[in-house]
């Protein structure tokens, strides 16, 4: 008969839980998420069990990462599905805490990341997000404590900041960045794309498309503005709209102008209908 994972929805539950853990020496890995878990996410947690003995998934759609006008009423909740899953994947315990749980009467302070967090991506577009996402992380990472937590490379600024969050506070976990998950196509898995209708699920898969072929350009020293630029017409002929597509360097996020300047990945945000989408693809190095 499969195992159950437990599941903690109070702090004091969720660290008796690790506390027990602790006891017999074992590792633990958190995997954050706001649920409706895909195969990106089990990717997440199968990575996880390869670097510690005990597996922790939560689950909140954290509200201080959305503006008003985002999506938090609509975000997709599958808890039945996500709890199959999660079992399936031989999770040791979900933390579910409710915003009350997360947020208190009376919660006040605040995460005001710098940095990666202000590179002129995600953060001109969703200025509110990093402050969101970094007070989330942070306290989910104090209330678990792991030895590693794990963070998807498709949010690829996030997992910047959240690294760099940990090494500020001299928090004692390593986060590790997990490769992007893709649909067949080269869509790249997200929660969002359930928004997708069938047009606009179609031409998706531009995005990556586009990036792979700008990254390809500019591995052969093709001029970066050039590979951008191409990239950029190919996407919005495909009926998106775009945020930015850019080339960075990989470990800052500053603009880069040529090789030179490190490793460079690319990045994009662009919207179809009603749906925004964001992916990002490295460039080979030669």
């Amino acid at each position: 008969m499969t195992k159950l994972p437990k599941v903690a929805r109070t702090v004091r539950a969720l660290r008796a839980e690790i506390a027990r853990y602790r006891a017999k020496h074992e590792s633990v890995a958190l995997v954050p998420t706001m649920g409706a878990l895909h195969e990106g996410h089990l990717a997440l947690v199968e990575a996880a069990h390869r670097h510690a003995r005990r597996v922790v998934v939560s689950i909140f759609v954290n509200p201080t990462q959305f503006a008003p006008h985002e999506d938090l009423a609509t975000y997709p909740r599958t808890w039945k599905a996500d709890f199959a899953a999660l079992t399936k994947a031989k999770v040791d315990l979900i933390w579910a805490p409710t915003a009350t749980v997360m947020y208190p009467e009376g919660f006040v302070t605040k995460i005001i990341p710098a940095g990666a967090a202000t590179a002129g991506l995600e953060d001109t577009y969703r200025p509110h997000f990093f402050g969101g996402v970094a007070t989330v992380v942070a306290k989910l990472f104090l209330q678990t404590m792991p030895d590693v937590a794990m963070f998807g490379q498709k949010d690829f600024q996030q997992l910047k900041v959240v690294t760099q969050l940990a090494r500020d506070l001299d928090l004692p976990l390593k986060v590790i960045g997990v490769p992007i998950v893709r649909e067949k196509d080269g869509l790249a898995m997200s929660s969002r794309n359930v928004y997708l209708n069938e047009d606009e699920r179609s031409m998706a898969p531009t995005l990556y498309r586009a990036l792979k072929q700008a990254a390809k350009t500019i591995a052969a020293n093709g001029a970066i503005p050039t590979a951008l630029a191409e990239a950029r017409m190919e996407i919005t002929q495909a009926g998106f709209s775009i945020d930015y597509v850019e080339a960075r360097n990989a470990d800052t996020l500053a603009p880069v102008t040529s090789k030179k300047d490190g490793s460079i990945r690319l990045l994009v945000a662009a919207r179809i209908g009603k749906t925004r989408l964001i992916d990002n693809v490295a460039v080979p190095r030669r």
